[in-house]
């Protein structure tokens, strides 16, 4: 496919400015795609071409998050293959179903969502209870259960998915904030490749751009994950509430314009 738009040089340099925060504040507590698809949108990519081109150069500050999660083990192994398998079934299924649901109807079921996962966060104690630990096969049949569910809206929505899968680990496995956003990257990892090559298949990522945005990202990617590891849960939190009453916001607005 060729595409008749081509960001300028200036664009592009800001596109990439926008990719290193949106790296920077998913690495941490998830919500980066609310920095960058917003920027390629305003940039004048077409939606799908923008959708297309976001997930090309997120995969990149994914893998990086993960790997740095990995390196400073913040992440459970034994869960990390359910998590990952889970993450791009849900998001390939995701992305290649016509949903049931209308739009509208979904967004405020986010938002509820989302307000019940900010609730959680704030009512979480400072010192950390684990709940009785889960049987190894249980555990990777939840871990397995969360990746579908969120990979699958990932792949067809996406705000706040990051976000959720922090929530989702805390509160099933009872993980710290930081691991928990270790355990997340290998399931948004997942649903980001299982997107990405959808989208390349059908030819809507635009590489030109992806490629700079996705260094950047990269970089943001590493730059939060190591902050997320040396300031521990309560950056983790208030990046996660940050990030939830901004996207309800978003959705709010959506919702109210019909």
């Amino acid at each position: 496919m060729i595409f008749a738009y081509q960001p300028t040089g200036p664009v592009i340099a800001l596109l990439a400015a926008a990719a290193f925060v949106a790296g920077l504040v998913d690495a941490i507590g998830g919500g980066g795609g609310l920095v960058a698809l917003p920027a390629l949108l305003a940039a004048g990519l077409p939606a799908p071409i923008a959708l297309g081109t976001n997930k090309g150069q997120a995969v990149f500050g994914a893998l990086t998050s993960a790997v740095s999660f990995a390196r400073r083990g913040e992440i459970d192994r034994s869960r990390a293959a359910a998590g990952f398998a889970g993450g791009f079934v849900g998001s390939w299924v995701g992305a290649r179903i016509v949903l049931a649901i209308p739009p509208g109807a979904l967004r405020a079921i986010v938002i509820a969502l989302l307000v019940v996962a900010a609730a959680i966060v704030l009512a979480r104690p400072q010192r950390r209870v684990r709940p009785t630990p889960l049987a190894p096969g249980v555990a990777r049949a939840a871990t397995v259960a969360i990746g579908l569910a969120l990979g699958a809206y990932d792949g067809f929505f996406g705000p706040g998915t990051g976000t959720l899968l922090v929530i989702a680990f805390a509160t099933v496995f009872g993980d710290p904030l930081t691991r928990a956003s270790g355990n997340a990257k290998v399931v948004n990892l997942a649903s980001n490749l299982a997107a990405v090559s959808l989208f390349a298949s059908r030819e809507t990522v635009l590489w030109s751009v992806a490629l700079p945005m996705a260094g950047a990202n990269a970089l943001g990617a590493a730059t939060g994950a190591h902050l997320a590891i040396k300031n521990g849960d309560r950056l983790v939190r208030a990046v996660v509430l940050i990030v939830v009453a901004a996207v309800v916001v978003k959705l709010a607005v959506e919702v109210a314009r019909g």
